[in-house]
């Protein structure tokens, strides 16, 4: 269902056609890489966190892991993820294969990390642990309707 959800709001906006499903499970970093042939730091993996009585998904490289200070200034909390539960609730996405497409409830936020920004595709999932999608990370931002790049991760590689 969360696949069908996340393809057909790609599809609405001219995207469905990129979406990749695979015969493998793509659900950690190292997975999506060997099912999509590219490195680790490619993949755009989503990180669900609680801020609030809500959730902002971060979205960072494969190779990126959150700096707590960072995310602590820039939120004005700790940087707490969510459970699997509370994951599936707020974005309809189960861990594995949680993106920002089709996310239908008002309380989350989406936004990217800098740490893309080196890459000119990079892979999200697409709603499902067995998906992904290329997009240049101008395309990643438009269909997520980020709220703004920002700098939570550590330095990566």
């Amino acid at each position: 269902m969360s696949l069908e959800k996340a393809r057909s709001y790609l599809t609405q906006r001219g995207y469905g056609s990129r979406i990749r499903e695979f015969d493998v499970s793509s659900a950690t970093v190292e997975l999506a890489a060997q099912a999509v042939g590219c490195a680790p730091a490619h993949i755009a993996k989503t990180l669900s966190f609680a801020v609030g009585e809500g959730c902002v998904l971060i979205v960072c490289a494969g190779d990126a892991k959150i700096d707590n200070s960072k995310f602590k200034q820039m939120f004005h909390c700790k940087a707490t993820m969510l459970t699997p539960e509370q994951v599936l609730a707020f974005t309809g996405h189960a861990v594995g294969g949680v993106c920002p497409f089709g996310i239908a409830r008002d309380d989350v936020t989406t936004y990217l990390d800098i740490s893309l920004q080196r890459f000119e595709t990079v892979y999200p999932a697409a709603g499902n642990a067995a998906s992904a999608v290329a997009l240049s990370c101008e395309e990643l931002y438009a269909l997520s309707n980020g709220a703004g790049w920002i700098d939570v991760c550590k330095n990566w590689s």
